[in-house]
């Protein structure tokens, strides 16, 4: 990206007055510096119009402190409120206030609760499994809202909530996170992160006092009084300027595991930006005082410059294996396991898009199992490859979700995940990764096959699929609109063999609804004889276990009431599923990151709304 040459102009004028510098034109910086990606359908790109719905605020935020920091720092801070103002339309300072908070009339620790849904899978195998729904299955054609709460800032909710001692914690799109009561959503406490949180919250008792662990998009992990909100401490796990923490991070055995992943594949499709130099890493932290105890690199090699592209701009490698997903925890051999995305340079690593193992105490990498060999890809790689795109090309088919480990027969074990291949895998974690299964479920692509997660009861795993695609319409002027008509489906397939079990179709229920898509790209969670799986499409619904019938169904996209008495908007569901725990679901409902429905608001609901 050409860095405009920044002049300050002084020009005496009669009577001693200087002239002030023109106001910068959102429009034009916008179109020289960003419509190329947002307005060209570019892959994981958002389109204009996903933008559109941002509080400007919160687009001066991703340009200063967020996902487009690098491209945001070559930007005097008037140029980045000018394209924040052009695209909200509304300038700094005119968002409207955030919404009340209902404050809870007891703020101290809440009695205690047998059930819960604690960070993003419930169990240390990262199941999704709740085994303590507290309804059944002929309780779930029952479930209605109990009550909604709207969240501060702009639209688009979508983090995973987690339950825990008869709360809710859940973060919102600017990085405020929440306490609030299970079962009336008033507020305990908040907490402002330094930027956007994209991850739970777990949250752990440590010598007698409970506390919350969640991570934000800088690169930071946080550690909170889980009563109180207080901070205990926080710690950048990694220097590198767009490296961010999107899994959530776990605390076991005295420590804090965190994953890390990055941006640079998007910034790496900048022809003057080198290229790549990030490289994926777990990074354990002592629970108490978040020093590092150790800090592994999944690709060991350092990078190294390469070549030079056609704008003359050195190019390095290896890089990439971001880690997206929270870590899976084995007790029996003290592993930890995680799944790694794609390489974002040549040469490709070989632990890219692969399953490794490693050793809990000292970091170690135990095993490492590559399923897709060559997938190097930036957003260099687009119709017409740009200097930056590695000879691979693709085809980007990370793992966004956490490998789940489950018993089979006869002591038997496997890790089983779905790819962004759309292919579901399952391994042998005690025979070093050997493949003992691999099933098709759908095409696959940039945005394609299982995107952030699946579930299992023991007997099958269950893999919702996304496949969301574009589809140019006449007259668009603001990047591409989501194909009503591709995607979408829930497979449940065989653990001991993979084999399909049953397959609920994607439902057709976008009708006129514009920028509408039925894929199912959100992880799906399990209770009370039901998988609960969301939509883009903004329809929440539960699917019987033994057969796939949906036998509940809610439309999100429509406008709430909430208990902090303002009006809130439901839309899709993404990135994070619905927590199950005391006989409530919860679930965020709004994300827009591909221009679908946005909103900003949390759902609550029970058994006939009690």
């Amino acid at each position: 990206m050409r860095r405009a040459s920044c002049v300050l102009a002084f020009v005496l004028m009669a009577g001693s007055a200087w002239a002030q510098t023109p106001a910068p034109d959102g429009a034009a910086l916008y179109s020289q510096y960003c419509g190329r990606c947002h307005d060209g359908g570019t892959p994981r790109t958002p389109p204009r119009r996903a933008l559109a719905v941002m509080a400007p605020e919160r687009i001066v935020g991703a340009l200063e402190t967020g996902s487009m920091r690098t491209q945001g720092a070559a930007r005097t801070p008037e140029e980045r409120r000018a394209i924040a103002a052009f695209l909200s339309g509304k300038a700094i300072g005119e968002t409207p206030a955030p919404p009340p908070l209902k404050t809870c009339d007891a703020p101290g620790r809440t009695a205690a609760h047998p059930a819960s849904w604690n960070g993003w899978g419930v169990s240390l195998a990262n199941d999704r499994f709740q085994r303590a729904a507290g309804f059944g299955a002929s309780d779930v054609p029952k479930l209605k809202l109990k009550w909604a709460f709207a969240f501060s800032g702009d639209a688009s909710a979508a983090v995973q909530p987690t339950i825990a001692g008869g709360r809710i914690y859940v973060a919102s799109a600017p990085g405020r996170i929440y306490a609030l009561d299970l079962r009336s959503g008033c507020a305990y406490w908040t907490f402002d992160a330094d930027a956007q949180v994209r991850t739970a919250i777990d949250v752990a008792t440590v010598a007698g006092s409970r506390i919350a662990v969640f991570g934000d998009v800088a690169g930071n992990v946080y550690s909170v009084d889980a009563d109180t909100g207080q901070l205990r401490w926080k710690k950048k796990v990694e220097a590198h300027p767009v490296a961010r923490i999107t899994g959530t991070p776990r605390v076991y055995g005295g420590r804090v595991f965190a994953t890390v992943s990055s941006i640079e594949e998007v910034i790496g499709a900048n022809p003057q930006y080198s290229c790549c130099t990030f490289r994926g890493s777990v990074v354990a932290l002592d629970v108490a005082t978040g020093d590092v105890a150790w800090k592994t690199y999944v690709i060991p090699d350092e990078p190294k410059p390469t070549r030079k592209n056609s704008a003359g701009t050195q190019l390095f490698g290896p890089s990439g294996a971001a880690i997206w997903s929270t870590p899976t925890i084995d007790e029996k051999t003290g592993s930890l396991y995680i799944a790694t995305g794609d390489s974002y340079s040549d040469p490709p690593a070989d632990t890219s898009d692969a399953i490794m193992a490693l050793d809990l105490k000292s970091g170690a990498i135990k095993w490492s199992r590559q399923m897709t060999a060559g997938d190097a890809y930036n957003l260099g790689c687009g119709a017409t490859a740009g200097p930056n795109c590695p000879d691979a090309k693709g085809p980007d088919v990370d793992f966004g979700s956490p490998p789940i480990l489950v018993s089979l027969s006869g002591g038997k074990r496997a890790l089983v995940i779905g790819q962004k291949s759309g292919v579901v895998h399952a391994l042998d974690p005690d025979d070093r990764g050997k493949v003992l299964w691999t099933t098709r479920i759908g095409k696959g692509g940039v945005l394609g096959g299982i995107e952030w997660g699946s579930a299992s009861d023991g007997k099958n795993i269950y893999a919702p699929l996304s496949d969301l695609t574009f589809a140019q319409r006449a007259g668009e002027v603001m990047g591409q609109s989501l194909d009503p008509a591709a995607g979408g489906g829930l497979f449940a397939l065989r653990l001991t063999d993979g084999k399909e079990v049953w397959h609920a179709a994607p439902a057709a229920s976008c009708g006129d609804r514009r920028n509408c898509s039925p894929a199912q790209s959100a992880p799906a969670s399990i209770g009370g004889g039901v998988v609960f799986s969301g939509s883009i499409d903004g329809h929440l619904r539960a699917y019987a276990l033994a057969s796939g019938d949906v036998v509940w169904d809610f439309d999100a996209v429509r406008t709430f009431d909430t208990v902090n008495g303002t009006k809130a908007r439901g839309g899709s569901f993404d990135v994070g599923g619905p927590a199950i725990a005391d006989g409530m679901i919860v679930a965020t409902s709004g994300y827009s990151q591909w221009g679908g429905a946005p909103g900003n608001v949390l759902l609550a609901f029970a058994v006939d709304g009690k």
